[in-house]
């Protein structure tokens, strides 16, 4: 790996540990913590050179390597299951997210529906669902999500969603219904939800876990350092809670990182013994961050196959069950065959 610094001196420590001026898709209704240092003059175009900051950098997505090629959407099975979501009115983060694998997963037969609207509460600095003030509850969501989820016919599904830190249980009861009503008309598939920190409300998070979905997963995201720039509204140490309360309820934990967005190879290193020690989880993804829009943080650095191929080795050797390590690699890709090879393992 390599141990040159990325970020981590006194000339570029301002650019990564703090939050851009204005906020991703609207106005947010939470802010946890301020912000210590600014990152306007190196990755946002706010302001464009000559409004009063000659140091305004007007930067553009960086140039793709070769080992990042995704594939196309396209075939009778990206039709079918598009249809299927387009008639149900669902969302899934795949199209939200602006995620590379949509067209190899849905042409495949897999997909990640995101409940809870298309509008989240928070502004995360790497993440393209929108922000702002989302709209009425839908109440009729989980049985439209149990009922798309009979037509697609899955042996494994992915559920995640959007923030909702405006309401008392941070969306808590959608989720624990929805996860009954897939249950009941889904007996053969299994379930993996990937939610938020519920603002680390242990009732809430409890809810959720006593619907008893097959896999429960909270994404930490980033190392320790790169939080307060990454996700301003969350917490490191809240999130490591959550995943420890999802353990203690008996549950298979899964988390993710995305590298590449500012950390140091050593950092990713930590994080995977900070997990252990507070979770013992037994899934991990580890991703190359890309940047969707020029209003997001920067890619830092394109990190190599071959350096996702020693993160995995690591992760696997702290005691990680399954590690899924890869330049495309996202919360849910290949996230059915992480499940059968899971079972294989506590067989």
């Amino acid at each position: 790996m390599s141990d040159r610094p990325v970020l981590g001196s006194n000339e570029t420590a301002a650019c990564v540990v703090a939050r851009h001026p204005r906020p991703l898709g609207g106005d947010t209704l939470r802010f946890v913590g301020s912000a210590t240092l600014s990152l306007t003059d190196r990755i946002l175009n706010n302001r464009t050179a000559g409004e009063g900051d000659s140091a305004i950098q007007q930067l553009g997505i960086r140039r793709k390597p070769d080992w990042l090629r995704a594939k196309m959407p396209g075939g009778d099975g990206y039709i079918r299951l598009k249809k299927i979501i387009d008639e149900n009115k669902l969302h899934t983060v795949c199209q939200e997210a602006s995620c590379p694998n949509m067209g190899e997963c849905w042409s495949r037969g897999s997909a990640t529906i995101m409940i809870l609207g298309d509008t989240c509460t928070r502004s995360c600095g790497f993440c393209n669902v929108k922000t702002g003030r989302p709209a009425q509850l839908d109440r009729d969501e989980p049985r439209r999500v149990a009922e798309s989820l009979r037509l697609m016919k899955l042996k494994h599904v992915v559920i995640t969603s959007v923030n909702r830190d405006e309401l008392s249980d941070g969306g808590a009861a959608i989720w624990a219904e929805t996860i009954h009503r897939v249950h009941e008309a889904c007996p053969e598939m299994s379930v993996e939800v990937l939610v938020g920190d519920f603002c680390g409300d242990k009732n809430a998070i409890r809810i959720v876990c006593d619907a008893k979905p097959e896999i429960i997963s909270h994404n930490m995201e980033t190392v320790r350092r790169m939080h307060p720039a990454v996700r301003p509204q969350a917490k490191y140490e809240r999130s490591l809670d959550v995943l420890a309360e999802f353990k203690a309820s008996g549950l298979v934990t899964k988390t993710g990182i995305m590298v590449g967005i500012g950390e140091r190879d050593d950092e990713v290193l930590e994080i995977l013994d900070d997990i252990q020690s507070a979770s013992r989880a037994d899934v991990l993804t580890i991703g190359q961050y890309l940047q969707p829009t020029r209003n997001h943080l920067p890619i830092d650095r394109w990190v190599h196959p071959d350096t996702f191929v020693v993160f995995k080795a690591e992760a696997l050797s702290r005691g990680f069950r399954v590690c899924e390590s890869g330049p495309l690699v996202r919360s849910s890709y290949h996230a059915d065959e992480q499940a059968i090879q899971l079972r294989r393992i506590l067989s």
